[in-house]
C-alpha cells in the first residue's frame, strides 16, 4: 500500500512537471512574432491559430481568412501566427505577395507540403516535392501541358459528355432535382479516368466504382486524418524520423497497380492512346534514366496527382458556378447566349477552337475561382534568410509562410460587395485596373498550377454541356449558402447542392 501511493504521488509530481515544460515551452515559443516587432493573432495552446476564433470547426481556409481580415484591420502589411508552437508568417500586402511568389521566388521555391518519398513514393509528386527535385520534374512534365496537348485531350473530354447527358435527362423525366457536385464529380472521375490512366470509369452507372471509391479517400479525410496530416506538415523532420505516410498504404497500393497494369498492358500489347498516360510512358527511361525520363515510381505519382488535381478541384469549381448560375438566372441567360453564338459560328459542334472564344464563360469561372478557389491557401517555406522589404525583419531559413487567398479574395479594396457574384469583375477594364496578384485562385508565379488549362477546359466543357439542353435553377433543398466542408483539402461544399433541370429546345 505505502509502494503504491509512493509510486502513485511519484507519477504525479512526473506528470506535473512535463504539464508545466509543455506549457512553458508553448509560452516561449508563442513570443517568437512579438520579439520580431511582427504583428500577430494571440494564439491559444497547444493548437496555436488553427482553431477558429468561434471554436467551430471550420475549414483551414475560412479560419486563415478570419486572420487575414484581423490584419488587414490593424493596417498590417504582413503578420504572424502559429500552428501549434511553429511560427508562421503570414502575408498580406499584395506586393509581398507577389515577392514570396514571383520576385523573389529563390527564397520561398517550395510548398513545405509533407511528402515521404521513402515511405510511399506516390506522394513525391510534383505538387509536393522541392529543391531540384521539384526543378527536374516541372521541366520533364511541362511539355505535356502545352495547348497542343490540350487540343489533343479535348476530344475526351466530349466523349464523356454522353453519360452525363443521359443521367440529367433520366432526373429530369423522372422530375427529380440533381445532386451536381455528386453529378459532375462522376463526369470528372470518368473525364481523368480516362485521360489520365485510359480507363473507362464508367461512374454514373457505378457510383461506387474504385476510382471514385479511393479518390474520396483522399479529400475526405477523418478529424484524427487531418490531424496527423498537420502535425507531420507542420513538423516534417519528426514525421519523416517516425517513417508517417503521406498517402494511406489502401489508396497508395490502388493506384500504383493500376498505373502499372496499363503500362505493361500498352508494352505488351503495342498499344497507345492520345492521354496523359501515354505522354508520361513516351518519357520512360529503359533500365538508365538521364534527367530527362521518368522512372516508374515517377509515373505514378504524376499520375496521381494529376487524378487528384483533375477530379475534386474541377468538380467543386464546376459545382460552384452551376450553383451561383442557379441563384443568378440573368448570368445564366448571358453565358448561355454566349454558348450559343459559338456553337452557330462552330456548325453547331463544341471544338477546342469554340472553347477558347467564350469570355463571359471565362469571366463566370474567374469569379467562382474568386469566391470559391479550390486551394483557400498559398504555402511556402523559405529556403535561405529573407530580408523582408522596407522591414527590419529577416524571416529565418524554415519559416513557414501562408499567402491567405480566399482572405484576398474577400478583401473589399478590390472586390466592392465580395459576396455578390459579378462576373464583370473580370472584363478587361476591371481585370487591367485591379492588381495582378489580388486574384491567384492557381498561384503564381513559377509554382503556379501546371494543369490549370486543362482544369478549366474540363469545367468550361461541362459548363457548355449543361447549359445548351437545360435551364437549371435551385431546388427548396438547397440552402442560400452552403458551408465548406470542415475536413476538406479544397473549399468543396459540405453539403449537397440540389439543382432542378428544365429542358430547353431551340
Amino acid at each position: 500500500m505505502f509502494l503504491t501511493d509512493y509510486f502513485l504521488t511519484d507519477l504525479l509530481a512526473l506528470l506535473l512537471v512535463l504539464i508545466t515544460i509543455f506549457i512553458t515551452y508553448f509560452k516561449w515559443s508563442f513570443t517568437y512574432w512579438k520579439q520580431l516587432n511582427v504583428p500577430y493573432v494571440k494564439p491559444t495552446i497547444p493548437m496555436g491559430n488553427i482553431i477558429a476564433p468561434s471554436k467551430q470547426r471550420e475549414n483551414f481556409g475560412v479560419v486563415l481568412k478570419h486572420i487575414y481580415d484581423e490584419l488587414k484591420g490593424q493596417k498590417a502589411r504582413h503578420g504572424g501566427i502559429y500552428v501549434f508552437s511553429r511560427p508562421v508568417y503570414v502575408v498580406i500586402d499584395l506586393e509581398y505577395v507577389k515577392n514570396v511568389l514571383t520576385k523573389d521566388f529563390k527564397y520561398f521555391n517550395d510548398r513545405g507540403v509533407y511528402y515521404n518519398e521513402k515511405a510511399d513514393p506516390i506522394s513525391a509528386h510534383l505538387f509536393n516535392v522541392s529543391g531540384d527535385k521539384w526543378k527536374h520534374l516541372r521541366t520533364k512534365l511541362t511539355p505535356t501541358f502545352t495547348s497542343g496537348k490540350m487540343k489533343m485531350m479535348f476530344q475526351t473530354l466530349l466523349d464523356c459528355r454522353k453519360n452525363l447527358h443521359e443521367k440529367i435527362e433520366e432526373l429530369h423525366e423522372r422530375k427529380q432535382p440533381l445532386d451536381v457536385k455528386k453529378l459532375l464529380g462522376c463526369y470528372t472521375m470518368d473525364v481523368i479516368g480516362s485521360c489520365a490512366f485510359g480507363i473507362e470509369c464508367n461512374s454514373f452507372k457505378d457510383d461506387s466504382t474504385s476510382f471514385r471509391e479511393y479518390g474520396l479517400k483522399v479529400f475526405n479525410m477523418s478529424m484524427w486524418e487531418n490531424f496527423v496530416f498537420g502535425l507531420s506538415t507542420t513538423y516534417p523532420k519528426l514525421a519523416r524520423a517516425f517513417n508517417i505516410r503521406a498517402v494511406s498504404k489502401t489508396v497508395s497500393d490502388f493506384f500504383s497497380t493500376v498505373v502499372k497494369d496499363n503500362v505493361e498492358y500498352r508494352k505488351i500489347n503495342n498499344y497507345s492512346r492520345k492521354d496523359f498516360m501515354q505522354l508520361l510512358i513516351e518519357m520512360k527511361g529503359e533500365g538508365t534514366h538521364d534527367g530527362t525520363t521518368l522512372t516508374l515510381e515517377e509515373i505514378i505519382a504524376q499520375s496521381f496527382v494529376f487524378f487528384l488535381a483533375g477530379f475534386e478541384t474541377s468538380s467543386s469549381t464546376t459545382s460552384w458556378a452551376m450553383y451561383e448560375l442557379a441563384k443568378n438566372q440573368d448570368i445564366q441567360d448571358k453565358l448561355r447566349d454566349e454558348i450559343n453564338k459559338v456553337l452557330a459560328r462552330h456548325d453547331g459542334k463544341l471544338t477546342y477552337e469554340g472553347i477558347q472564344e467564350m469570355k463571359y464563360m471565362s469571366q463566370v469561372l474567374d469569379e467562382t475561382l474568386r469566391k470559391y478557389p479550390p486551394g483557400a491557401i498559398l504555402s511556402r517555406d523559405c529556403t535561405q534568410d529573407y530580408k523582408v522589404p522596407d522591414q527590419d525583419i529577416v524571416l529565418k531559413k524554415g519559416t513557414r509562410v501562408f499567402i491567405p487567398v480566399l482572405g484576398i479574395h474577400y478583401d473589399e479594396e478590390y472586390y466592392p460587395d465580395p459576396e455578390k457574384f459579378d462576373p464583370e469583375r473580370f472584363n478587361e477594364e476591371n481585370s487591367r485596373s485591379r492588381h495582378q496578384y489580388a486574384h491567384i485562385p492557381f498561384g503564381e508565379g513559377p509554382r503556379i498550377c501546371i494543369g490549370l488549362r486543362f482544369g478549366l477546359m474540363q469545367s468550361k466543357v461541362g459548363l457548355a454541356s449543361l447549359l445548351t439542353k437545360y435551364k437549371f435553377t435551385l431546388n427548396d433543398k438547397t440552402g442560400r449558402r452552403p458551408k465548406f466542408a470542415p475536413d476538406s483539402f479544397v473549399l468543396a461544399p459540405d453539403e449537397k447542392i440540389w439543382l432542378n433541370p428544365e429542358s430547353i429546345y431551340i
